[in-house]
């Protein structure tokens, strides 16, 4: 049922499961890629967009459409942002966020991620089940109820494979597509007064609450998690040129879906605004309301038909990609996979429950209220998904040549500033609201504690990776950038010098010299005379000293001579370091090994100030033997 996983493959049972690798042409070609954004624009069109776009279209006209397409210009930013996470990382945002941020806030992303999916979750169940009973006249609850049974739907395609559920999906876009167009041609607005709306202007407190519940309803975060995902069941080929073609092919992918899902919601507001606004039932904020009005207001009996046809396929196609992005938010933060039926079956009675006790506590008439307090709660989500997104992406590390360029980023940033910007008034504004409504101290101070852990982990979610990317610079400024192996020849050493002090230790230094060369190499022995005569006398000292220890090195010439080696000895005289030094330069030698004692205290000192100071002095390899 439930297992833990280390999975490196988001939606492991259908990752790569479609090759575009293979060579095709033209418009097979496109097709080959064409499907992960339909997925994702289903939650662009769900009953959650109804509710909004319904009741913004009847209280403020057209006035609203530039915010549908504000909405709209700001998913297809941020999905084609999502897109490319995945296929140049091939991890999806769950996965990214794991890699990049501590342990506690992964948690608390985790729960919001899930929050926003069952916010949107509800909204669906809601939407089938207006659907239902305004098709065959059952009550709202019992349509509820009877959403459960959608987890085996889910089941049957998930065994079909990933393209068979595109194309379901597809096929339930084109029927909501369809249907409302069929609407549109019968309502016959006036498309000048449409025109206006797309001039953007100031918004009330009402107008705006519902300007960010058709935001929250249009960008939804959990689509930034499941388009990370989806992109990746294309199997590219992972060169520069297979990763440009994937992200060429994605974005008019999610150009066209996306753009389809905004004429649906310009069709809804639309449609509200000429049936309902223009007539003057601005009161209409009801999906149910608006299917009773649209007949005796359009003259036709169609209309209805296909609005709650419409509402069914809308609500049936969110709710499967719902229970995907449940999977990946799920397997990508905790590393838990559960059984899909499973999976769905919790995810659904998580947005069942709540809307029963609304339907049994204050009735139906709440229900449109539930909807559009869903797609809030979507909006207040969303700068949780989008600023980690927008991080990754930037990334030049792990995004290499295809990270954002400037321009891209700063809309990007501008798009979050402005999420972030309408959902602290629409908080400032509620919690205002809600303080003035008599609430006891207790309440207000759990509300209060509840915004400042909100405030804290969105600082900490925003600015945790420009800390770590700081971090990282200064350790590789530290440390220097990591040298790349380019060149590892050396020359062969025709010349080794050899610091001998005439004792037992020889013996060891003379071994480790040879295994340097071989019997090519042309071999020094050095020794440095220190007796009094050799300090004054040099070369011309002739004190027992100095013949002994030219007897010693005469003889350590002749038995390497008669192991085949080209061995010469030369005796210095006086100072140790300066002799040494003076002998390896004018001999042109190419490497010097000498011995360390290990000596401790005075003796390292001075022995060990004698490697120190040749080492200083010469520029060739030094090798130190412990002796």
């Amino acid at each position: 049922m439930i297992q833990r996983i280390h999975p490196e493959n988001s939606l492991s049972e259908v990752h790569e499961s479609v090759d575009v690798t293979k060579p095709k042409k033209g418009l097979k070609r496109l097709l080959a890629y064409i499907g992960p954004a339909y997925l994702v624009s289903v939650g662009y069109m769900d009953p959650g967009n109804w509710a909004t776009d319904l009741q913004g279209g009847a209280k403020f006209g057209y006035q609203l459409i530039w915010v549908l397409l504000m909405s709209n210009l700001m998913a297809l930013l941020l999905q084609s942002l999502s897109a490319r996470l995945g296929i140049v990382r091939r991890r999806d945002l769950a996965q990214a966020n794991r890699e990049a941020y501590p342990p506690i806030v992964n948690f608390c992303l985790y729960i919001l991620a899930e929050l926003a999916i069952a916010a949107c979750d509800l909204a669906e169940v809601l939407g089938m089940a207006i659907g239902i009973h305004l098709l065959t006249g059952l009550p709202i609850l019992w349509g509820t109820v009877i959403t459960v049974l959608d987890t085996f739907l889910f089941l049957l395609l998930q065994r079909w494979g990933i393209r068979k559920m595109e194309a379901f999906i597809i096929a339930l876009v084109a029927i909501i597509g369809m249907s409302f167009l069929v609407q549109i041609l019968i309502a016959a607005p006036n498309m000048s007064e449409v025109a206006v709306g797309f001039i953007p202007s100031s918004l009330n407190s009402q107008a705006l609450y519902i300007a960010v519940g058709i935001i929250g309803a249009t960008v939804m975060p959990h689509n930034l998690y499941l388009h990370s995902a989806l992109v990746q069941t294309r199997k590219i080929a992972p060169t520069k040129e297979g990763i440009r073609t994937a992200l060429k092919y994605n974005f008019i992918d999610s150009t066209i879906a996306l753009n389809a899902a905004f004429l649906v919601n310009t069709a809804i507001l639309v449609l509200a605004a000429t049936v309902f606004f223009k007539t003057g039932n601005t009161a209409v904020a009801k999906i149910e309301d608006a299917h009773q009005l649209l007949q005796p207001l359009l003259g036709s009996s169609l209309a209805p038909i296909l609005f709650a046809v419409a509402l069914i396929a809308a609500g049936q196609s969110s709710t499967l990609t719902g229970t995907l992005a449940g999977q990946i938010v799920m397997e990508g933060y905790l590393q838990l996979r559960i059984n899909p039926w499973l999976r769905r079956l919790i995810t659904r009675l998580i947005a069942i429950v709540p809307a029963i006790l609304v339907i049994v506590i204050y009735g139906d008439d709440k229900v449109d209220d539930l909807l559009v307090f869903s797609q809030v709660i979507l909006s207040l989500q969303l700068g949780f998904a989008v600023i980690p997104l927008i991080h990754f992406v930037s990334d030049k590390k792990t995004m290499g040549i295809f990270a954002i360029h400037f321009s891209t980023k700063f809309f990007a940033w501008t798009v979050a500033l402005v999420l972030v910007i309408l959902n602290v008034k629409l908080v400032t504004d509620e919690t205002i609201l809600l303080f003035g409504s008599g609430l006891g101290w207790g309440t207000k101070l759990l509300i209060i504690f509840a915004i400042a852990l909100f405030i804290l982990l969105f600082i900490i979610m925003t600015f945790y990776p420009f800390i770590k990317k700081r971090q990282q610079q200064r350790t590789a400024l530290l440390h220097g950038e990591a040298v790349q192996l380019q060149n590892l020849k050396v020359e062969k050493i025709s010349s080794i010098a050899i610091a001998l002090d005439f004792t037992a230790a020889d013996e060891k230094l003379i071994a480790y010299a040879l295994a340097q060369g071989n019997t090519a190499v042309n071999y020094l022995l050095i020794h440095i005379v220190e007796s009094v005569s050799a300090r004054y006398a040099e070369n011309a000292s002739d004190d027992a000293e100095t013949r002994k220890d030219r007897e010693r090195l005469d003889s350590y010439i002749q038995q390497l001579g008669s192991m085949g080696y080209q061995v010469k000895g030369i005796l210095g005289y006086d100072n140790r370091v300066n002799e040494i030094v003076r002998i390896v330069k004018e001999t042109e030698s190419e490497m010097l090994i000498m011995g360390a004692h290990g000596h401790s205290g005075l003796k390292d000192y001075i022995f060990g100030e004698t490697i120190e100071d040749v080492r200083h002095k010469i520029h060739i390899p030094v090798l130190i033997v412990n002796i």
